[in-house]
Parts: structure tokens; sequence; C-alpha cells
């Protein structure tokens, strides 16, 4: 096999293979002499074939196997022995001249094809000493947890039917229809729905108005919607909702004792308080560890310039563009309404995909030189947790496409990959813990810092900054459930 490079610029690599038609006959002969004794042929007892006759038969079937075995399996091998690592998949050419292949096949000519692709640059790790991070800490208070544990005893109060009007702290169950310029909306319909007054479940205004209602009356309730509700279509809008009130109940007493945390299938309320301390503190936690995890990336980020491999990129781009423009339909919304333009967004998100492939390349070799592994039965559970976020008919299905998909299951072993190695920094740089509040915690640090960077970039995918790009993909808008108050509208 005669391997020449004919190209050699930056991370391009192109090469010309050369198979003479000896090598590719004598692996033709090694398959015909494996089935030789195998095979039943009218006419000729087994293993009594003669050679040419079964070259007759399968010659051409069989050249084409030592083909693509040579196309598919010899092109990594190749790669390998110039020292090199392919950032992906090779481009493969060949002849597409059909006399030529034909001879090719009948063992008459060389086989000869090329191998295009880009280099993964080699990367020279750094000490990680001069990396220094400040770690934010919030200390969860007692009175957090009673706040939350009153909220779960609220869920397993009892209400009884009321006969009177509804008054703050009662339930009513209503059904409703909203509309918008005297039009139903999608979105804006409910039956048989709980609503606790009092409890700003849904936007503003709307609960006050049902206060003083009684069961089996009908009222018309007008609000409009916070400029920054969830749906883009909605926010703003003056809407009308005609409320059918089913049920007006009144609360029993609440209790937040054993009888409570029972009522809950626990043994005890101080089991109840650990389970709901360990919630709150596993949430907070994930916050300090998202923030620590964005300054060693940074850091990572600028220790690192270096050419990253353009298809790993272009890869990368249509991920988060598909994502972008996914979240921009579903929100009725344009660049124009994110104050930027295509293009300007497109430069933005360049630059994103340009950054995680170099962290994800950074992150591989650490984690390689680090000896960082994932454990098969770690990859298992993650894919049991990723199928249980599927509705319940679909999950086999789901199961099934991870376990054929090598690929797929790639994209349940990175993440995991990427945690380890993260863990494996922290354990190697400077880490300083400092106490902060919880809305020092929950503080967006884009905003805060008003990175300029950032501001062409359309606002719901600017979550979508991180590593590899394993992190926190940019959300649609929900639209359902209309009247409901959203996220957005909660602070």
């Amino acid at each position: 096999m005669q391997v020449t490079e004919t190209l050699n610029s930056g991370l391009k690599r192109e090469i010309k293979v050369t198979v003479p038609a000896g090598d590719m006959e004598a692996k033709l002969i090694a398959r015909l002499n494996d089935i030789k004794d195998k095979a039943r042929i009218n006419g000729f007892r087994p293993g009594k074939v003669p050679l040419q006759h079964l070259r007759k038969l399968y010659g051409k079937s069989f050249m084409a196997e030592v083909v693509n075995d040579i196309l598919s399996n010899q092109t990594r091998h190749i790669i390998a022995e110039r020292g090199e690592k392919a950032a992906m998949q090779p481009e493969v050419t060949m002849t597409e001249d059909e006399k030529e292949a034909e001879k090719i096949l009948a063992g008459d000519a060389d086989l000869e094809f090329q191998l295009a692709y880009e280099v993964i640059p080699a990367i020279e790790l750094k000490a990680f000493s001069d990396i220094a991070v400040t770690r934010q800490v919030f200390d969860v208070p007692d009175s957090e947890i009673d706040e939350q544990v009153k909220r779960v005893a609220e869920s397993a109060r009892t209400y009884e039917a009321k006969d009177g009007k509804a008054a703050e702290g009662d339930r009513v169950t209503i059904d409703y229809v909203g509309k918008i310029g005297g039009e139903a909306f999608a979105g804006g319909a409910g039956e048989g729905q709980p609503l606790v007054l009092g409890s700003k479940e849904f936007i503003p205004g709307f609960e006050d108005q049902l206060i003083g209602v009684k069961a089996g009356e009908e009222k018309q309730v007008t609000v409009t919607f916070p400029e920054n509700y969830g749906a883009p279509n909605l926010a703003g809008k003056e809407a009308t909702f005609d409320v059918t009130v089913k049920e007006v109940e009144k609360p029993g007493p609440l209790e937040i004792n054993d009888d409570t945390a029972k009522a809950l299938g626990l043994e005890s309320l101080e089991r109840l308080r650990e389970i709901v301390r360990g919630q709150i503190e596993s949430q907070f936690g994930q916050m300090t560890r998202q923030k620590v995890k964005r300054q060693l990336l940074d850091q990572l980020d600028a220790a690192y310039r270096f050419e990253a491999p353009s298809k790993l990129v272009e890869a990368e781009f249509t991920n988060i563009w598909n994502q972008v423009n996914r979240d921009l339909q579903a929100a009725g919304r344009t660049f124009a309404d994110e104050d930027t333009t295509e293009d300007e967004a497109r430069e933005e998100y360049t630059k994103l995909a340009e950054r995680r492939v170099r962290l994800g390349l950074v992150l591989a070799e650490i984690g390689e030189k680090a000896a960082v592994t994932v454990a098969d039965d770690e990859v298992q559970r993650a894919l049991f947790d990723t199928v249980r976020r599927f509705p319940a008919d679909q999950q086999q299905q789901a199961f099934e496409f991870y376990r054929s998909n090598p690929d797929a299951i790639t994209s349940i072993r990175a993440p995991l990959f990427e945690e380890k190695v993260i863990d494996h920094l922290l354990g190697q740089i400077s880490v300083t813990d400092t106490k902060v509040s919880k809305e020092e915690l929950m503080a967006d640090d884009e905003e805060a810092e008003a990175k300029p960077a950032k501001k062409a970039a359309p606002k719901k995918a600017k979550k979508a900054d991180d590593a590899a790009g394993d992190e926190a993909k940019a959300e649609a808008p929900k639209k359902k459930a209309a009247p409901k108050k959203k996220a957005a509208d909660s602070e």
C-alpha cells in the first residue's frame, strides 16, 4: 500500500492511497480459501470445488468486499500510522469510471482513492496552578426549608365544599376560554382547573376578579398579559376570559406535623424536612457548580487559542443555529425582535461554535492525560434517566434508538466525561469559597457583567454557551395554559 500526501495546509490533509492489484488479489484468494471447505455447490463434493470456479462465482462480490473493507477500516490505520487524529470521518473519493471500476473488481487494476480530512491539532497542556475560581456558596437557612415544607403541606391540604362566595385562600374549580379581540387563542382554554385564590398561580389580576364568585356563576375576567410574558405573541396584550365556576371550596386547617408527612408517604416531619433540605441544597448546588464551571471554561478558553477544525465548527454551528431558529419560530419572533440581524446572529453563533469545539478538544486532551473514564454502568444509568423523560408509550422506542445508534450513545457519554474532567480540574486549580445571598447566587452572570459580545445574540439562546455543547440549550417558550403565570412573571 502506497500512501502519498498531496495536501498539508493548516489542519487540512489530503492523501492518495494506492493498493497494488497484487495485494488485492492476495486478499481475494484468502477469502476464497476461507469458504472453499464450506461451499456447497452442485456437482462438487464438499471441499473439492476448484478455486477458479469459486472465483468465477464469487470473485466480483468478494473483491467488492475487499474494497469496502479497505475503505472503511484501513483508512483509520493509515491516518494513525501518520501519527494523526482525524477530526471527523475522512471524505473518501475514488474513480467514478465504470470501466476502471470493473478492472479493479476483476483484479486487473490497482485500487486508488483519496482521503481528505482535518486533523485534531496538537494541544500542549499548560499548568493548572494559574487558574483560580470563586465558588459562590449559599447556606440554606431554616426559613427557606420552612417555606418549602409549608408549600408541600399546602399541596396535601384538604378542602371542603363551601356554600357561599369565594374568598382569598378558597379553592375554585373553573372552566375558561381566553379571547383576544373577540377571538379565542391557542392554549387559552381549560376545563376543571383548580385554582387557590391568592396563590398567584395565574397572571396578575385574574384571581382577584374571582373573589366573591359562587359555584355555578359565570364571569368575564379581563386582564393584560405582562410585557415579559413567556409567549411573546401574548405579551402585553389585553385578553378576556369567559369563566364558569364549577365549585367553591374552603381550606381545611393547615397542619405541619408527622401526620402531614405520613399523608405524603413519609415516616415523619423530620424526614420530610430532610428531603426538602436535600432538594433545595441540590438546586442551589447546581447553580454554584454552573457558575464555577463558567469561570473555569472562560479561563481555559483564554489560555488555549488555536485553530479549530472547520468541519467540527460547522457541525456545532448547525446544531446551535437550528436550535435558535426553532426557538424563534416557537416564540413567533424574528431576529429583528431580538434587536439583531441574521448576519450578526450568525457571526455570534459562529464564535460560540468555535469556543465550544476548542473547549471540547481541550477537555478531551485533559481527560485523556488524566486517564478519565466513564464506566458502562454510568452510561446505562444516564440512558435510563434520559429515556424516562419521554412519554411512557415512547420510552421503549427511545431506548432501542439509543442502544442501536452509536452516535446517540456518544451524546449520553460525552456530558458524563466532561463533568468528570471538570471534577478533576477542580482538584487541580485554586478554588475560593465565598458566602453569598440567594439573590446573588441566582443573578445572571451575563446580564450582571453586560458582556458586549453577547448583546447581539437572540435572548432566548444566550444560555447555550459552554464547553462542547452539552450545557443548557435555549428553550422554546411554552404557549399552553395561557392565563397561568409563566416563570418570566414570577420575580
